[in-house]
């Protein structure tokens, strides 16, 4: 073998290792499912964009007072202690996806991610300001001129713009926004406001503007196991290969059957509609996010054509082979039962939340001390946090031990609605009273306004034991 012979085994150091990305140029498209994307892309971007602005007794509806450890959410304050109805929220968020998938295929991926809905809005911009996806190909593949530098100034710069309050009001979450914005018109804003309005801009502007399709098929981990929710009876978008298939142009009326070929008359331009750019003829693929893009402009060919639509269109696979499709079959009612399940024990939790916290520290320097009448004295310093949006006052008692006492304010404690207040109090007891080194003490708070907003904590009590 000669030695400059290349091996089997061995890469030539010309060839590329990685296909270089072709950059998708989407035909616009219009139809039924293009006006629900754009009114899913309205409605959730005007929610993402205008929630934060909306007021509620004097304070924004929604904010996460991370500095101050407290969520409002309208009528609604949660504290850290609160964490567990997060979680519940998770859970049934997730279950939701899992149910619709397994109904309805990848809906979410199609109308409501977050991917999906900023890319929409960004390619709004592109063709706003470089024009239909054949001029902006052109444009790329021609020449580099002063126009061309131009228009791709002022697309990114409206992109940048857009990324920019988008941070802002992503920062608008944590720090109220109106005080956000008086901020920044002063040049006032913190370090971290300043690094997450960029840092978010910047990833909205990568996310939505570059990578796109990439997002979708190489970062995602949703299209990675959503095969694993599919069955023959969830809702796919399909091309329907029988009525199709042989492909072949003809002229506008004259049936398929005429010149023995299926209604595809191989225009190509369901492919050039895709946002991932595959092509939905090549059958089921996890690129597809669902989108049905392909179907409006499928089905805007067959009536020029004055054939059928549904050429491309949801179905399932039984409905491909003729078979009856079951909406009801176990996976979904599993998902369903847990959902309302999950979902009802979340109404219940928040419906007997007690909004109301306390928290109980012993002074840990002192063991405990004896007063000058022979008394067994512990310190105690307790956290009390009024965790309703309205005013409260309380009162503190002590048991657990025969005559305790309890030296400190223990009637009338207003605290304002969502604030706490640390109370001093120092418990007393007989020596004769105890039976070990430690005992338990039960520390009841309640309201005087409100009897069933009332609360339990256990604590120790030390002392010597009495012989």
């Amino acid at each position: 073998m000669s030695a400059t012979a290349p091996q089997n085994n061995q890469v030539s150091i010309d060839q590329e290792l990685y296909q270089k990305r072709q950059k998708i140029y989407p035909r616009e498209v219009h139809g039924s499912f293009a006006i629900l994307r754009g009114l899913a892309m309205v409605i959730l971007l005007g929610i993402y964009y205008g929630l934060p602005w909306i007021s509620w007794d004097g304070r924004q509806a929604v904010l996460f007072d991370l500095p101050a450890r407290k969520f409002h959410i309208f009528g609604l304050t949660l504290w850290p202690q609160d964490f567990f109805y997060l979680a519940i929220l998770l859970i049934l968020a997730a279950i939701a996806l899992f149910m619709f998938t397994a109904l309805a295929g990848r809906l979410w991926c199609g109308y409501a991610c977050p991917q999906t809905v900023w890319t929409e809005i960004y390619m709004w911009i592109e063709q706003k300001i470089e024009g239909k996806s054949r001029k902006q190909k052109k444009r790329d593949q021609g020449t580099k001129d002063a126009r061309y530098y131009g228009v791709k100034t002022a697309k990114h710069g409206a992109w940048l713009l857009f990324s920019l309050w988008t941070g802002f009001t992503f920062v608008g979450y944590f720090t109220p926004i109106r005080e956000l914005w008086v901020s920044s018109l002063s040049l006032g804003l913190g370090p971290w406001e300043i690094f997450w309005v960029v840092f978010y801009g910047f990833a909205t502007y990568g996310n939505a503007g570059f990578m796109r399709e990439q997002v979708c098929i190489y970062m995602c981990p949703y299209a990675r196991f959503q095969s694993a929710m599919f069955d023959d009876d969830t809702l796919i978008i399909s091309y329907d290969q029988k009525r199709g298939d042989p492909r072949g142009s003809r002229r506008r009326g004259t049936p398929s059957a005429d010149v023995g070929r299926g209604d595809c008359i191989d225009c190509g331009l369901c492919v050039q509609v895709c946002p991932v750019g595959i092509d939905i003829r090549d059958g089921l693929q996890y690129q597809c996010i669902g989108c049905a893009a392909c179907i409006d402009v499928c089905d805007d060919v067959m009536d020029k054509m004055g054939d059928p639509r549904g050429l491309v269109k949801y179905t399932t696979e039984h409905a491909l082979q003729g078979r009856p499709t079951q909406l009801i079959r176990p996976r979904v009612l599993i998902y369903l039962i847990t959902l309302v399940l999950v979902s009802a024990a979340l109404v219940y939790a928040l419906a007997t939340r007690i909004p109301l916290d306390i928290g109980i520290i012993r002074d840990r320097n002192i063991l405990y001390t004896e007063t000058d009448d022979g008394m067994v004295q512990n310190l105690y310093n307790l956290k009390v946090i009024n965790m309703d949006t309205n005013p409260q006052t309380y009162r503190v008692s002590v048991s657990g031990l025969p005559g305790v006492q309890v030296i400190g304010q223990t009637e009338g404690i207003a605290i304002d609605g969502a604030t706490g207040i640390d109370l001093p109090l120092r418990i007393q007891v007989d020596p004769v009273e105890l039976r070990s080194r430690s005992s338990e003490l039960i520390f009841r708070v309640e309201s005087m306004i409100t009897p069933e907003i009332a609360v339990d904590e256990r604590a120790r009590f030390l002392g010597p034991v009495s012989r």
